[in-house]
């Protein structure tokens, strides 16, 4: 299976590295909106393209992956390209997905490709994990607890406010919180209950940090509704402690059963990752498998990681599968 990438940042060289271990699958082009001649990519002989010359090149590859900004280009994007091949992205703002849902499905039935969107963690494993459990433990809670680990979002939130040279965001369960949950206790929580937020801001020469930290902990839609922390450190220290992208976090159901729900039930689910993008990537590959067979069934539209059996994911037989992992 061809595999193309359409943007090179962090996901685009998680794609890369992802993609040499997965031997039925091979790179065969990537796609920037930058100056190709300026892409460094990692695998020899894979030609960079720009990204306005794709149609040309649409032919050479299976699946093309996107890996634009999750919030600001997918929705513009995914449904442009899904009318020229097989897409797949990790589009992640989770109040928009069934509007990029209906724009993506238009677009991939129309000029008859397959398109799934929304593949990652959270949305994705997390996702499927959450439905498992609700078919399981109709009477239950939800609860979702992410990190600790680096918000790219929010991190590049922090970095867009004034006199602020580089930051990373992280975001922290609440200890307590997720204990209660563990326990079956079935806690109403609110959003500041949950999770706190920690940033590490290197600022620019003369800046007014008093201004930056205000800046952060009164942003609306990111930091205004947790408790925040705001650490100023030097270029040197943010290079020794917070150079990578880690993070994962819960997904649990907390549900009852019996005659009178006298027995309790949770059910976990658990991530602890060194490289976000890196796992995103993977998780990205193994639904392009997925969506590569459906297109070749003859299925057309566009599907989330709800519509895809797990058989899809393998590149095992069903009789291997049978044998070694059922």
């Amino acid at each position: 299976m061809n595999i193309g990438i359409m943007g090179y940042g962090n996901l685009g060289r998680g794609i890369e590295c992802a993609i040499r271990q997965n031997p039925d699958m091979e790179l065969t082009a990537v796609f920037t909106r930058r100056d190709p001649a300026t892409v460094k990519i990692l695998t020899e002989g894979v030609a960079v393209y720009s990204a306005d010359d794709f149609e040309a090149h649409a032919d050479e590859v299976d699946v093309l992956v996107m890996c634009g900004g999750s919030a600001t280009d997918l929705p513009q994007q995914t449904p442009v390209f899904a009318k020229l091949c097989n897409v797949i992205d990790s589009f992640d703002t989770h109040a928009n997905i069934p509007q990029h849902f209906d724009n993506v499905d238009a677009a991939a039935r129309e000029s008859g490709h397959v398109a799934l969107i929304s593949a990652g963690w959270d949305p994705g494993m997390f996702s499927l994990n959450r439905l498992y459990a609700n078919c399981i433990l109709p009477e239950g809670s939800d609860y979702t607890f992410w990190g600790k680990g680096v918000s790219q979002g929010h991190s590049d939130a922090v970095r867009r406010i004034a006199g602020v040279k580089n930051a990373k965001q992280y975001t922290i369960p609440v200890p307590e919180a997720l204990e209660s949950v563990r326990a079956g206790e079935n806690p109403q929580l609110t959003t500041r209950q949950k999770h706190t937020r920690e940033c590490f801001v290197v600022a620019e020469e003369g800046a007014d940090l008093a201004q930056i930290e205000h800046d952060i902990v009164t942003m609306p839609n990111y930091f205004s509704d947790y408790d925040t922390t705001v650490h100023f450190i030097s270029e040197d220290d943010f290079a020794r402690d917070h150079a990578g992208i880690p993070h994962g976090g819960f997904v649990i159901r907390s549900g009852a059963t019996g005659w009178n729900k006298e027995n309790k039930h949770v059910v976990e689910y658990s991530l602890k990752l060194d490289s976000n993008p890196e796992f995103t990537a993977s998780v990205i590959l193994a639904f392009a498998r997925a969506i590569n067979r459906l297109h070749n069934e003859g299925q057309t539209g566009c599907k989330t990681v709800f519509d895809i059996a797990p058989a899809y994911l393998s590149p095992l037989s069903g009789e291997e599968l049978r044998a070694h992992l059922l």
